[in-house]
């Protein structure tokens, strides 16, 4: 029994003491490179979809779909197609037309996220969330995807690292992350975001959210400094010293897989503060935090034998699924119902 827990102490310490830092999305990786957009007249115009983080929904659309539209259905983390929303009090037409994401390309890093908000210049508060274009999956096996963003999965095993944990290091299993989720996340120490200020006042908040669906948003600073800056949140509740952390014995199977998703941002722009346009961009958002339990090398596979965690993540991962998929539909349906002539067609001559 001593031995026992020495080794748990041991284990403890090992965790508190080599935090481990990952990169939550890096947006230099989400640039349009596939699926041109075509226009009326069959001419190509800019990339639409990002290759690595391409969802196809035509899977779960109705049987009333034809093959050819659910070809289509096809969406991606590229930062075109990322939502930039008002809340309800600020939003009008006019600043909703005015409100968008876009590529900007920086000389340091290549493409970034840019971000342009219309604020209300009447002295009333006011909020704006930068969220991506779905709620970013867990449980996506990997997979190999063309030119067209058709997805041919490389294993069925959903207890393999996620498509959205970022592409493998050369020859290894181990994630590079950056494409929204990092797994085995226990305590949170830090987070960070490389951020372009240009003088405004307004503060900036990132937004969490955890294996339970729980969103958390974290207040870094203010935007009112000029050019890039990495600006940091760190937890107050975070406790360094093992010794006066409250330690407990948790089930070590078969536990929930823990993770963090990133949910997006919000910029807030006091009553005070002068309205209009604001735009900003941003390069990536970084987390330090405990494992939330260790790799080891148990002497019997549990999981092997049992399934409960593959069957668990099984549920999960339809379930993303099935959510994802039903929202994409109604901006498939809303889009083919809009209009798309430029102009009135001119009037027929008299003969």
């Amino acid at each position: 029994m001593k031995r026992i827990f020495i080794l748990l102490a041991v284990m403890l310490m090992a965790v508190g003491l080599f935090a481990e830092e990952g990169i939550l999305i890096d947006f230099t990786k989400l640039e349009a490179d596939i699926i041109p957009a075509v226009t009326g007249d069959g001419q190509e115009q800019q990339m639409t979809q990002n290759r690595a983080t391409v969802m196809d929904y035509g899977a779960v659309a109705g049987a009333s779909f034809t093959d050819e539209q659910k070809r289509v259905m096809k969406t991606s983390l590229a930062i075109r197609n990322w939502t930039v929303r008002l809340n309800s009090s600020a939003r009008t037409v006019n600043r909703e037309v005015l409100t968008y994401a876009d590529e900007a390309q920086s000389k340091q890093y290549g493409t970034v996220l840019g971000v342009r908000i219309n604020f209300p210049t009447e002295p009333w508060n006011s909020n704006a969330f930068i969220r991506p274009p779905f709620e970013i999956p867990a449980f996506e096996p990997p997979g190999d995807i063309d030119d067209e963003g058709n997805i041919t999965a490389t294993t069925t095993n959903v207890m393999a690292a996620s498509r959205f944990e970022g592409p493998f290091e050369d020859g290894g299993d181990k994630p590079m992350y950056g494409l929204g989720v990092i797994k085995n996340v226990g305590t949170i120490k830090s987070v960070a975001v490389n951020v372009y200020g240009l003088q405004f006042p307004h503060s900036l908040w990132i937004i969490l959210i955890d294996n339970q669906g729980n969103e958390k948003m974290y207040m870094v600073d203010y935007l009112n400094f000029d050019g890039w800056a990495e600006l940091v949140w760190n937890n107050p509740a975070y406790v360094t010293e093992v010794r006066n952390r409250e330690l407990k014995l948790v089930p070590l199977y078969p536990t929930d897989t823990p993770f963090i998703k990133f949910g997006g941002f919000l910029i807030k722009r006091d009553a005070d503060k002068d309205g209009g346009d604001f735009i900003t961009y941003f390069r990536d958002v970084k987390i330090i935090y405990d494992k939330a339990r260790l790799d080891t090398d148990p002497d019997i596979d549990d999981e092997g034998l049992w399934h409960i965690i593959q069957t668990r993540e099984e549920k999960k991962k339809q379930w993303e699924m099935s959510r994802f998929g039903q929202m994409q539909i109604l901006r498939y349906l809303e889009q083919q119902k809009q209009a798309t002539e430029s102009g009135f067609s001119p009037s027929p001559k008299n003969e």
